[in-house]
């Protein structure tokens, strides 16, 4: 009997919640076709089968939590080849063998080791053309990562003499930060909040009828992500519209002329990002982390740009990745095409990693403004409103045009209110001119 364990799915993910089986106990699945459906803290993702076979048990029903390690699986020995076997062709006139001539069997088929790896990486090796049964492990728990199938795949071009030695030396290296930073989290585990004091939750049901939900996956983890941020992080928050007249009114008529074409389906969103970059070069403060341990700031010099969707399990945050290199519609494209998966639950692990600065979006469903709070370990986050005609004053006349309104929450270790100011005006001038916008970003 092989036992499949559950892999490890991405740094920080310990269990997940089984939402569906593939295949059920008795049936037989071939190599890397889906087997379980899992939503972790971050996303749903489907894990392939390890090998092909029959399965022979199943550790869990849909709606239990495995954790990370634990059986999840288990298939018969001997029956790898089985769902793999070619159709059987239709049967030929019966001739029968010399008795004095033995019918010799086949050779025993030498089945590959299963690794741990997730989907996405057991794709790249497949377009890679790299063996993913040869590849050294870095990740914890002997995990594949995309970074050690690229690596194999230079190490092919290297001279045979270094591969062993630098792959060992890059696997101590992984360990040995590991085992760092669990050191410092160690030394700094210690530390408390004064005063602070939880109480117990009385017994509600003594006044009225309850029902009770386990706090689950996806809203667990943004339960403890608002925490740490509220608790850690000093918030500040500047208010400002932008006149989006005109940009509302240009973005109407492309809509119209692009329809059914990519990127066609423009939201004030895309056009924000692309503002939201441009305040992000300009101030560096609000695209960089902090880290409270070694006392600096990390200044990144590359610009993800996370938005916030509603689901029905929960906030989920999926990141564009490089959009100072995009374009408004490519932005537009990847915008519509991640909140589709975050809704379905289809989001790869790695489209929700590497966000240096988050944008909220409440207009849609409606309100005038928000406070949002800022997507830890990340020091600042924009609020959007709902975009709606107003009257204003211009050059002495009250006119109506379509204001916007923005919050821009912060962390004040590391940027103050000046700062704040700058980025939300800059910000509102170029969205109050679409020529200006296109120009500038």
């Amino acid at each position: 009997m092989f036992e499949f364990r559950l892999p490890d799915l991405g740094e920080g993910i310990h269990e997940g919640e089984i939402l569906k089986w593939f295949a059920a106990v008795g049936d037989i699945i071939k190599e890397d076709d889906p087997l379980v459906e899992v939503e972790t803290d971050k996303a749903a993702v489907t894990i392939p089968s390890p090998r092909g076979g029959r399965i022979v048990s199943q550790n869990g029903n849909v709606g239990d939590t495995i954790k990370v390690g634990d059986v999840i699986a288990v298939f018969a020995d001997g029956e790898a080849v089985v769902a793999e076997a070619p159709p059987v062709a239709p049967a030929a006139p019966k001739v029968e063998a010399p008795r004095e001539v033995p019918v010799p069997k086949p050779a025993p088929e030498v089945r590959k080791r299963p690794v741990p790896a997730a989907p996405a990486t057991r794709r790249l090796a497949r377009e890679k053309g790299v063996d993913i049964n040869l590849v050294t492990p870095t990740g914890p728990a002997g995990r594949i990562t995309p970074e050690d199938v690229l690596r194999s795949l230079e190490m092919e071009k290297a001279p045979k003499e270094f591969v062993a030695p630098v792959a060992k030396a890059v696997a101590a290296e992984e360990e040995q930060k590991e085992r760092e930073a669990l050191a410092e989290f160690a030394a700094h585990a210690a530390s408390v909040i004064p005063f602070l004091e939880i109480e117990p939750l009385p017994d509600f049901s003594q006044w009225g009828p309850v029902e009770k939900e386990a706090l689950r996956s996806i809203r667990r983890k943004v339960a403890r992500k608002m925490v740490t941020s509220m608790v850690l992080v000093p918030h500040v928050s500047h208010m400002d519209e932008a006149d989006v007249t005109l940009l509302d009114e240009f973005r109407h008529r492309e809509k119209e002329r692009r329809k059914g074409q990519v990127g066609g389906h423009l939201t004030l969103l895309a056009f924000i990002i692309k503002a939201v970059t441009a305040g992000l070069k300009a101030t560096p403060a609000f695209n960089a982390s902090l880290d409270p341990f070694k006392e600096e700031i990390i200044f990144k010099k590359y610009y993800n740009i996370g938005i916030a969707v509603d689901t029905g399990r929960g906030l989920i945050v999926p990141v564009i990745k490089d959009t100072d290199r995009k374009s408004i519609l490519h932005i537009s494209t990847e915008i519509e095409t991640l909140s589709n998966k975050a809704r379905e639950g289809t989001l790869e692990v790695s489209e929700l990693r590497g966000g240096t600065f988050t944008i909220t979006n409440v207009g849609p469903l409606g309100g005038s403004a928000l406070i949002p709070t800022i997507n830890y370990p990340e020091v600042a986050i924009l609020g959007v409103g709902r975009a709606q005609p107003k009257p204003v004053v211009r050059e002495g006349q009250i006119v109506i045009r379509t204001m916007l309104p923005l919050t821009l929450t912060f962390d004040h270790r590391i940027a103050d209110g000046a700062d704040a100011a700058r980025f939300v005006t800059e910000m509102a001038r170029q969205l109050s001119d679409p020529n200006l916008l296109l120009l500038e970003a």
